[in-house]
C-alpha cells in the first residue's frame, strides 16, 4: 500500500466513515446479527453517531483514518476502556475497512496507530471485544498476539451481542505484532 496514507478524523469526514462502516459492519455480521439490527442499522443512524463522536470528543479518543487516492480505505477507533472487563487497558474501540481493501495490510497499519495512541495515553496494555462468530476478526486479533481473557455483552444500541474479550497486556507486543 504505498499511496496510503493515515491522518487523524475530522467532522468533514463522518459521512465517508459511516458510509464504509456501514459497509463493513453489514458484511461482517450478516450471519451474526439478529434481522432487526440489521435492519435497523443504516447509513444516516452512522452518520449520526459518527458526527456527534467527531464534533465532541472525549479527552482520550482518537479516531484514525486510512486513506488511499483521496477514497477512505479504514477507520479505527481508540479510547479509554469502555468496559469493566477491560481492566486498566486502553481500548481499540472499532476497525472498519473497506471491503475492497481486506488483506492488504491496512488492518495492522491501522492497528499500528492505534496501539501507539493508546501508549502514548500512558496505557500498559490494550483490549478489544470482538463479536462471538466474526472468525476473520477473531483470526486476525490472534495473529496479532491477542489472547481471549474473557467475554461479556455488548449492550446496544442496536443488538445485544456476545464478545469475546481480546487482550495484550503490553502495548509494546502490540506494536511489534502490528509492525511486521
Amino acid at each position: 500500500m504505498t499511496d496510503l496514507s493515515l491522518r487523524p478524523a475530522t467532522l468533514a469526514d463522518a459521512p465517508a466513515i459511516a458510509r464504509l462502516h456501514l459497509a463493513s459492519w453489514r458484511q461482517a455480521y450478516r450471519d451474526l446479527a439478529p434481522r432487526e439490527a440489521f435492519e435497523a442499522m443504516d447509513e444516516a443512524l452512522r452518520v449520526r453517531r459518527w458526527t456527534a463522536m467527531l464534533s465532541e470528543p472525549s479527552a482520550q479518543q482518537a479516531v484514525v483514518v486510512a486513506e488511499q487516492d483521496g477514497r477512505l480505505a479504514g477507520v479505527g477507533m481508540a479510547a479509554a476502556p469502555s468496559q469493566p472487563e477491560f481492566g486498566a487497558r486502553g481500548e481499540i474501540c472499532s476497525l472498519y475497512l473497506d471491503p475492497g481493501f481486506q488483506r492488504r495490510g491496512l488492518g495492522r497499519r491501522l492497528m499500528l496507530a492505534l496501539a501507539e495512541q493508546v501508549g502514548a495515553w500512558g496505557y500498559r496494555g490494550a483490549a478489544l471485544g470482538v463479536v462471538v462468530g466474526n472468525e476473520p476478526a477473531i483470526a486476525f486479533y490472534e495473529t496479532l498476539g491477542g489472547r481471549v481473557a474473557g467475554k461479556y455483552i455488548d449492550p446496544g444500541p442496536l443488538w445485544r451481542s456476545d464478545n469475546l474479550i481480546f487482550v495484550w497486556d503490553e502495548v509494546s507486543d502490540l506494536v511489534a505484532a502490528a509492525s511486521r
